[in-house]
């Protein structure tokens, strides 16, 4: 018997899939939810182990998915930093980037810096952008700054110089200085996180990894020795932001790698089913309680970027962070968002959340504000006696006032609002996956919409119909679909290197240089974990631009690079970006970068299909109502029980699936069918 876990902690609940391979063959699935625990999150981890059962003693694989770094982030409960940069950039974390996003606020202030302007150092020295070194570094007054750090209460210290991408050796040097006279203070320097150039983005990166590094290492030890402590006989793996999981170990030296370890195993999850139902395009979509993210993979391939900011809005230009993220769009729109009219009697919904307390008016729970739960309830698209599977007797009277309240604004009738909420709420997300497909060149036709998250059943056909996407899935146990990812992840390490050069005859020599540099750092850090190189896959992109111009595009480059080839890697660069920007240029192409893509097997779960059965859904069938469908009007809907509907069986729409953490809403004219491995596929 082989036993692989995975937990998810997410902002209210743990989650929990455990997959049970038998001798036999046959897989059994166990799935559990269990209220998130902070700040110590790793007892909510271990009481969802518990609630499904699962002894860590019998766990042969167990992954592991949390959200502790970007709360730490967004909530400021990280340590007081202290940081040591370039002679004469000390300012460059305040200065930061010149946009402005509420450009006609005369009273802009860009965002605080994470070190205040007294923690912030200097040392002499410097490397040129080629990497040569202009300046010897001068180490004397370090000893200094750490005593100034020890009396201002400095918890950890960040390490940052200019041009350090391109050559690291004043860093490695200066954080090898620290740990002498400091051997207890958590330190980090940039180049262990970002080899690519943009200096202010690589110093706030260093800063905020080292404001989160205290407390995200302790967590995850206090969570491996609470494992341990249970029986657990390897550590867990942690899910990365790059859709790869990698070693307690290392996460731990650089937690930031996991901001984004959510939504992350989410898509990368979709990717994977995909390939499973031979669907290699898909939309992935994700909506939870507050927010709901989208991704666009191509080929299989989830694309990965480094330009990735926290707490960017249309009034803020936030905070970057220069790790390896997948990349998403995410809009305040899920189940708990609050719709509000503005002074000119406009109807809106979100971002703003009525979050897990007080929640939606129909929790019960003293929420008095219409939110997309409330509209979908009242609408009858939510079984009112099935509420939160069953777990949570809906208040249809505090829901009917909320609702009732916002018609009144309106002055129409509380269906009436109810519709105009999930209307709003619909064309607020098909905005969000435009911008990851047609804004980027790509035909929604093309692809297959999955949804997933506790919502996203309930508008994917809505808005796949919107979009003409080819068809919609929702995967099986739609509502714990992240921690299923991580169970479909592989060891994955993303290394981006800053890497110029032309594309001219003469240049294929250095470029495959560079590549061959980077695979073999990756290739000894997996060799120092016990990986052998046989087991270890490399996938090479280039990052390409017009000479001079800002804007990037990645380029998939086969075997290896020479002089013969760099036509052929031009071509494909003048598709590729003319498919993103609606144009191409006869001008020189030059690379900016590389990135290299280095994976191995980690106890990866292999899916096998179950036979089909009979087509007729009868067993499931739980009886019929009526359900308002917003446009296609109110239709007498038949009730499914998602948990008896097996693979084979199909039936047309009007229909509602319901599963005990989500609920699936089939449109008149649509056909759902359940192939082998449960998923529900839905024909527009």
């Amino acid at each position: 018997m082989t036993l692989r876990v995975a937990t998810d902690v997410g902002g209210t609940f743990t989650d929990l899939v455990a997959f049970e391979t038998h001798a036999d063959g046959r897989t059994t699935i166990r799935t559990a939810k269990s209220d998130t625990t902070p700040p110590h999150f790793e007892e909510g981890v271990l009481n969802v182990l518990e609630k499904g059962g699962i002894d860590p003693a019998s766990v042969n694989f167990l992954a592991h998915g949390t959200t502790v770094v970007i709360n730490a982030l967004t909530e400021r409960k990280g340590v007081k930093v202290g940081l040591v940069t370039t002679e004469g950039f000390r300012d460059s974390l305040e200065i930061a980037r010149g946009n402005r996003p509420d450009f006609f606020n005369l009273f802009y202030e860009k965002p605080r810096p994470f070190v205040p302007r007294h923690l912030r150092r200097e040392l002499p020295g410097r490397m040129s952008y080629h990497g040569e070194e202009v300046q010897p570094l001068d180490l004397s007054p370090l000893a200094g700054i750490v005593e100034d750090f020890r009396r201002e209460g400095v918890e950890a210290v960040a390490i940052s110089f200019l041009h350090a991408y391109a050559n690291p050796a004043h860093e490695e040097a200066a954080l090898a200085e620290l740990r002498r006279l400091w051997p207890e203070v958590s330190a980090v320097a940039a180049h262990q996180i970002a080899r690519e150039w943009r200096e202010y983005e690589r110093t706030n990166t260093a800063v905020l990894s080292a404001y989160v590094q205290p407390a995200a290492e302790r967590y995850l030890r206090r969570l491996e020795d609470g494992l341990k402590g249970r029986g657990l006989k390897s550590a867990p793996y942690i899910m990365q932001s790059n859709c790869g999981v990698d070693s307690l170990d290392a996460t731990a030296r650089v937690p930031i790698t996991m901001v984004e370890s959510g939504p992350a195993s989410g898509f990368w999850g979709a990717a994977e089913l995909g390939r499973l139902i031979g669907e290699p395009n898909v939309l992935a979509l994700d909506i939870g309680g507050t927010t709901a993210k989208c991704s666009l993979i191509e080929n299989g391939q989830v694309r990965i970027m480094t330009d990735y900011w926290i707490e960017r809005d249309q009034r803020s230009s936030g905070y970057p962070i220069m790790v390896p993220v997948v990349d998403l769009v995410e809009i305040g729109n899920g189940g708990g968002s609050i719709a509000w009219v503005d002074d000119f009697r406009k109807l809106h919904v979100g971002p703003q959340s009525a979050g897990a307390m007080p929640g939606p008016a129909a929790y019960g729970r003293g929420g008095d504000r219409a939110t997309t739960t409330d509209a979908n309830l009242w609408l009858g698209r939510i079984n009112r006696d099935y509420f939160c599977g069953g777990e949570v007797e809906a208040d249809m009277t505090a829901a009917g006032k909320a609702l009732e309240d916002l018609a009144g604004q309106l002055d129409v009738s509380p269906e009436e609002a109810a519709r105009g909420i999930l209307r709003i709420a619909n064309n607020n997300m098909v905005n969000a996956l435009k911008l990851v497909s047609l804004n980027r060149g790509h035909d929604p036709r093309d692809f297959t919409l999955v949804a997933f998250g506790g919502g996203g059943g309930m508008h994917a056909v809505a808005l796949g119909e919107e979009l003409g996407v080819k068809k919609v899935v929702i995967p099986a146990g739609a509502a714990v679909f992240s921690a299923w990812g991580m169970m479909m992840s592989d060891l994955r390490r993303d290394y981006f290197v800053t890497r110029l050069a032309t594309l001219e005859p003469g240049a294929g020599a250095g470029i495959e240089a560079a590549f061959a540099a980077a695979e073999a750092q990756a290739r000894d850090q997996f060799a120092a974990e016990g990986i052998a190189e046989g087991k270890v896959t490399l996938l090479r992109f280039g990052k390409f631009r017009y000479q001079n111009q800002e804007h990037t595009v990645e380029v998939p480059l086969q075997g290896p690079v020479t002089d013969t080839g760099l036509a052929g890697i031009a071509d494909d660069f003048h598709a590729t970006y003319e498919r993103e920007y609606t144009y191409r240029l006869k001008a020189p192409v030059e690379m900016v970068g590389l990135h290299v893509v280095a994976t191995a097997e980690v106890g990866k779960l292999r899916m096998v299909a179950a036979p089909t059965g009979p087509a007729d859904p009868a067993p499931a069938l739980k009886g019929h109502r009526r359900v308002d469908y917003a446009l296609e009007g109110i239709h007498e809907a038949a009730i499914y029980d998602g948990a008896k509907l097996a693979p084979g069986m199909a039936f047309p729409g009007p229909a509602v699936v319901e599963d005990p953490g989500t609920t699936t809403v089939i449109h008149p004219g649509n056909r759902a069918s359940v192939d082998g491995f449960g998923n529900l596929h839905i024909e527009l």
